[in-house]
């Protein structure tokens, strides 16, 4: 049988030993880390980050952080450059060397190459003092007292310190360059996010039925019209302008009401002024008018016309909610 070895303790113990080292890291920012994002956001070049082990794939993650943000970046394997892939490294490109220790053979015969080249060199760094730090152009410390690791030797504390230097660098580099959510739904065209990012409801609409009604349609046709279309609402309209809406509640609480309806029509039950939005609204902010107002559909217009219904279902169906 396996023993207890309080796993929720030592769980919490982890995430207590990360966040006090990350925390920490705050007080070891300093001018060369304004000089660094300053010498990345002034190269006409691309960012290279490179490391090894552990490090190489804290790299490769940055890599990928700062590509989705606007700032062009290459993952080079530190082992791989030193058999050709240094080739990668352009004039104008700049290079972060990321390594615990910063004494790693590797890395003791890759700075001397890329040097050669006359690119910037930006550590990340444990050890300042290392080899790495001492001939790098800037040095970013890393430092962490301890690794999660209760042998003190798995990568784990001191990992998620370089991950949050490199965290650091992409969002300094995004503020500078104003990059917005615009921007940022360029990079991220597919899935989820990227509906978010970019998704209308104009484009939502052109997919839908438009039910409309008028002031004087009788509630019988209402009904046939609310039914036919199958988005549990209509429109009122006026001149083609929204002037209210009739929803399949609306219809349960006038049966409620009245006996008799052959005499009813539309602008006797609607209710005036509705909730709208401009058919080049977000679908993302229409869902969060939907959520606040606590309703399930909203009208669309477009130049003050009526355009259709956005449908809770509708943001559903495209992975909003």
């Amino acid at each position: 049988m396996i023993k207890d070895k309080n796993i929720l303790q030592t769980a919490k113990d982890t995430i207590l030993i990360e966040a006090d080292a990350i925390k920490n890291l705050a007080e070891l920012v300093n001018e060369d880390f304004e000089k660094a994002v300053m010498t990345i956001y002034k190269s006409e070049g691309r960012v290279i980050v490179t490391g090894i082990g552990k490090s190489a794939n804290i790299a490769a993650k940055i890599v990928a952080t700062m590509n989705s943000t606007g700032t062009p970046a290459i993952f080079m394997h530190a082992a791989d450059a030193i058999h050709g892939d240094l080739g990668n490294i352009q004039k104008s490109d700049v290079v972060i060397c990321i390594s615990k220790s910063g004494n790693t053979p590797e890395i003791k015969v890759l700075l001397p190459l890329i040097k050669n080249y006359g690119n910037e060199i930006i550590a990340i760094t444990g050890n300042p003092d290392s080899f790495l730090g001492k001939q790098a152009d800037h040095t970013l410390s890393s430092y962490v007292e301890k690794e999660a690791c209760p042998n003190n030797l798995a990568p784990t504390t001191s990992t998620t310190a370089q991950l949050v230097i490199g965290d650091a660098l992409a969002i300094c580099l995004l503020n500078l360059k104003d990059f917005s959510s615009k921007d940022f739904a360029k990079y991220h065209p597919g899935g989820t996010l990227g509906k978010k990012l970019y998704l209308r409801v104009d484009e939502i609409v052109a997919h839908n039925e438009a039910p409309k009604v008028y002031r004087n349609t009788s509630v019988k046709d209402v009904i046939v019209e609310i039914s036919k279309k199958r988005l549990g609402t209509t429109a009122v309209v006026e001149d083609e302008r929204i002037i209210g809406i009739i929803t399949d509640g609306d219809l349960r609480r006038m049966l409620e009401k009245n006996t008799d309806i052959s005499e009813l029509k539309a602008g006797d039950i609607m209710s005036a002024n509705p909730i709208q939005v401009d058919s080049d609204t977000m679908a993302v902010i229409a869902l969060d008018i939907m959520q606040k107002n606590n309703i399930t559909q909203i009208l669309v217009s477009e130049n003050d016309k009526y355009m259709g219904v956005v449908h809770f279902h509708d943001l559903l169906k495209e992975g909003i909610i």
